[in-house]
């Protein structure tokens, strides 16, 4: 831990992120380019780890704070708590990692019974006063004292009423003064109190923004975008200014281009008479950002000016909030914009265009999430359908779902696997759980800028936003359409996040326009797209070209069928990295397998091995001519022979009534003692894999004489057939050592016999502790390595995705124990481990062995960036996830590392 737990805003830069948070480190970063920013300080990150470690505000913390306060006092000429003409300061966090809404933030810090009144003189405005510390006592309560914030809301609602006014902005000086009084009657009500003195009202703020790292929703949101959760805040204290003082004032947010897509322009809320929580809080309906040039010409060409300048300096689109105090304007915030996946793809390849960025910088600044995002399918407008409303088209995507009020209900329907639309007139920090649940978020206030917008944004949700001709009854759970169509909690209503369209009903959904580029080329894509779907796909094609001339690692497909293969081709898989021979043995096929099992002498088990070799010949034939001339790794058969015959209990149930009706079936009998003497109380584990080309005579060499004819039959029509033949489930070389024998001997039969050349490698499966602990001996014996992290990662922690999806899990992540699923996302430290053990010992023995992945790992954004590291040459997974794995894979050559994808 440094010393210093304080710094100036003249002290810092935009490159200290880890020690001044986001926030602070950009502060510093516009007052060192001489930009309007109120004066104050950043507390370090540090501090917050050593309040968070120990429960209290470290002394030398308190003493450096003072310290700093008095310099700030002094740059002001005002004394904070004075009563003739205070400083007040804003509190405010700002981690490392941007979380909207997340933590928390206390304005107006100074005001207490005397110093309203100097505010008041001083301003010249009464009701500015009284607002301003209304404001305080109602954040206060709700952050510091941790109230519940509705007492102070609902108090706020009856004084509006009392007063026939509409908005708080019209509540005059008289009544406010008697809200403030109703305020410290909560408080005293609940056994807390406001404190009077300045620097008490300091302290309790710093300390609130501290605890509010690990508050449940904050922990939820680090989970959903997997921020590490000991980074901790850094807090931000500064001179306040006020866009509430009257005439000439208010406060906005600017994007210097449209975040929701990418366009050029001037984008961004702006509210009269208002301090800054009250845009993004979006319980008042904001003015656009272009009407700010009509109400105060001086200060928006300032702001464009400075605009320009954030966009030029930081290289990319800046998110800046900003207030006007009576005619000048103030520098609140600047940051790197949170976008949508669409614009992240168009503003890259703008900023190649300006000269701002080259192309490796461009695809560096998207990822395979986002690309994931433009591959969901969008609204097939070709129906006409019309829409019921239209409100701002806050983040991107198509979603259709039950309506529902509140955020417990969406969790619980989405648990129940129901698509949900949230629909409330706000959300706030506490909707994070139900945004994350549902496919969409709806609602009535707020705009780009809201948190609703904000949140949706950074999760690649569809959110609409504004859209105020919608009726909401939060007591009657029902809503009501501009025509009078009146929908309730479990009605079907559609959203359009591109358009800002809202529907009454289910809307159907075509293919993205991305995934018609992949499938079908960009000529296809391109066919009767609009200019803005044009651009995206011109700079997806600009951008995955590039990443494809910088990737080391080669990307595969999993596909068992000529279609899946076909697919991962055109999605520009470079081989197949598993194909799943045992998905050829169900449908019809499970008769013969059956017949297999049930083999009581050679010449039964020769019929049924006969049978299977022509299909499973067809088979590979269809698969090596969709991939010629790409390798095909072929896994023999892996699961347990139970999964081919009927359930158990079924099966006793059915010999039992046979029985006790006196019909006893002889062929039911008998499959149930073969049933009985499979069954395994563990089916991951016992005799699978490996395992059953050593216990079930001929099944393996089955499986590989029809590979080898197949890639006979191709040669001899001009083809080039690369197959590659996996062992799954080793776990000694002296199992993979007999199979390969066994294996070689039919390969070299197959080529003698029909004249072909057949130099296909034999490798296996490393998915097992054993197996890669011991990587070298099997090296020996293996030609390749291909991990089944699905597998590998299950007996390395002895719990299957099975228990992930329905099981305990879920108690895990809530404690912390798993930030994300190690079957979504590489557990580096256990598996990762063995992996790069595993990797080093093969290559030990065979220094130009090749390794791949093949678990659906190889098509995780954060697991491509490990396997890159650690040393593989390709990675495997889904057709759909290819061009996820190619731009990830890209990315991890061009130096980016997983903390550099938030």
């Amino acid at each position: 831990m440094t010393d210093k737990m304080v710094y100036a805003f003249s002290e810092g830069n935009k490159d200290l992120k880890d020690l001044l948070g986001g926030k602070g480190a950009n502060l510093a970063e516009m007052t060192n380019l001489g930009l309007p920013v109120p004066p104050g300080f950043i507390i370090t990150t540090e501090a917050c780890r050593a309040y968070l470690r120990s429960g209290s505000t470290p002394r030398e913390l308190l003493d450096e704070v003072r310290s700093r306060l008095d310099a700030l006092e002094h740059e002001m000429g005002r004394t904070l708590g004075d009563s003739s003409n205070p400083l007040l300061l804003s509190v405010r966090s700002g981690a490392k990692f941007s979380m909207p809404g997340m933590m928390e933030t206390v304005l107006n810090i100074g005001l207490n019974d005397e110093s309203v009144h100097g505010l008041a003189e001083q301003s010249g405005n009464e009701r500015f006063a009284w607002d301003s510390y209304r404001r305080l006592i109602q954040m206060f309560g709700k952050t510091v004292l941790d109230l519940d914030g509705d007492l102070f809301a609902d108090a706020l609602h009856e004084v509006m009423i009392e007063t026939g006014v509409e908005s708080d902005v019209e509540i005059p000086a008289e009544a406010l003064k008697g809200l403030v009084l109703r305020y410290e009657e909560i408080m005293t009500s609940h056994g807390a109190h406001f404190p009077q003195d300045p620097r008490e009202q300091l302290l309790g703020a710093i300390e609130a923004v501290f605890r509010s790292w690990n508050t449940p929703r904050a922990q939820l949101y680090r989970r959903q975008e997997r921020i590490p959760s000991d980074l901790g805040t850094a807090v931000n204290v500064q001179a306040m200014v006020f866009g509430n003082s009257g005439e000439h004032s208010g406060t906005g947010v600017a994007f210097t281009r449209d975040p929701a897509t990418g366009a050029r322009g001037v984008y961004g809320d702006y509210l009269e008479s208002a301090q800054g929580e009250d845009v993004v809080s979006g319980i008042r309906n904001t003015l656009a950002l272009s009407d700010l040039e009509r109400l105060e010409p001086g200060p928006y060409a300032e702001l464009m000016d400075i605009m320009h300048t954030l966009e030029q300096h930081y290289r990319d689109l800046c998110d800046i909030e900003f207030t006007i105090e009576r005619g000048k304007l103030w520098m609140l915030q600047t940051r790197v914009g949170k976008r949508t996946a669409g614009a992240a793809f168009r503003i890259a390849t703008q900023l190649v265009e300006e000269d701002l960025i080259d192309m490796d910088e461009a695809v560096r600044r998207v990822s395979g999430p986002q690309l994931a995002q433009l591959m969901f399918p969008q609204f097939d407008r070709s129906n006409s359908q019309k829409p019921s409303t239209k409100g701002t088209a806050a983040s991107p995507g198509a979603a259709v779902g039950e309506v529902v009020f509140n955020s417990e209900d969406a969790v619980v329907a989405a648990a129940e696997g129901r698509d949900v639309i949230l629909v409330r007139r706000e959300t706030n920090p506490d909707d994070l759980p139900g945004m994350i649940a549902a496919a969409g978020i709806l609602t009535t206030r707020g705009g780009m800028t809201s948190h609703a917008a904000v949140v949706a944004r950074g999760m690649g949700k569809t959110a609409v936003c504004g859209t105020e001709s919608i009726e909401i009854d939060m007591v009657a759970h029902t809503m009501k359409m501009p025509d009078g169509t009146e929908l309730g909690e479990g009605d079907v209503i559609s959203i359009d996040g591109t358009t800002g369209e809202v529907f009454a009903g289910s809307v159907d959904v075509r293919p993205s326009p991305v995934v018609e580029y992949f499938d079908a080329g960009i000529d296809a894509a391109l066919d009767s797209a609009d200019q803005q779907t044009a651009e995206l796909v011109h700079a997806v094609d600009r951008i995955m070209r590039r990443a494809d001339e910088h990737r080391r690692l080669a990307v595969r497909a999993n596909a068992d069928t000529p279609d899946d293969a076909a697919r991962g081709r055109r999605m520009g898989s470079q081989g197949i990295g598993l194909c799943r021979t045992e998905h050829m043995f169900l449908g019809d096929r499970k008769q013969y397998v059956e017949k297999l099992i049930l083999a009581e002498n050679d010449a039964e088990r020769e019929a049924a091995l006969a049978a299977l070799l022509p299909l499973q010949r067809k088979d590979f034939i269809r698969i090596l001519e969709v991939m010629d001339g790409l390798p095909v790794t072929i896994r023999l058969i892996d699961p347990p022979l139970h999964e081919f015959l009927p359930d158990l209990t079924e099966l006793s149930v059915r010999v039992a009534v046979a029985e006790e009706q006196g019909k006893p079936n002889e062929a039911d009998l008998r499959l149930l003692r073969a049933v009985r003497r499979l069954h395994e109380s563990n089916p991951m584990l016992g005799l699978r894999g490996v395992r059953l080309g050593l216990v079930v005579p001929g099944l393996f060499a089955l499986q590989v004489r029809a590979i080898a004819e197949a890639a006979c039959f191709r040669q001899r029509l001009g083809g080039d057939p690369r197959a590659e033949i996996m062992i799954p489930l080793v776990g000694s070389v002296h199992e993979l050592e007999l199979v390969a024998d066994e294996a070689a001997e039919v390969l070299a039969d197959v080529a003698s016999k029909h004249g072909c050349t057949l130099r296909f490698p034999i490798g296996t499966m490393i998915e097992l502790p054993r197996a890669a602990l011991t990587a070298g001996d099997i090296a020996k014996s293996a030609e390749f390595f291909s991990f089944g992290t699905n597998d590998l990662t299950q007996t390395t922690w002895g719990f299957s995705r099975d228990d992930v999806e329905a099981g305990f899990f879920s108690l895990y992540l809530d404690k912390g124990v798993f930030g994300v699923s190690p079957f979504e996302s590489i557990d580096v430290e256990g598996v990762g481990r063995l992996v790069q053990i595993a990797a080093n010992e093969g290559r030990r023995v065979r220094p130009d062995m090749h390794l791949g992945v093949c678990g659906e790992h190889g098509g995780d954004p954060q697991s491509v960036h490990f396997f890159h590291d650690a040393g593989l040459d390709y990675v495997s997974c889904s057709p759909f996830r290819v061009p996820v794995a190619r731009l990830e894979a890209a990315r991890a050559s061009l130096g980016m590392t997983t903390s550099d994808m938030r």
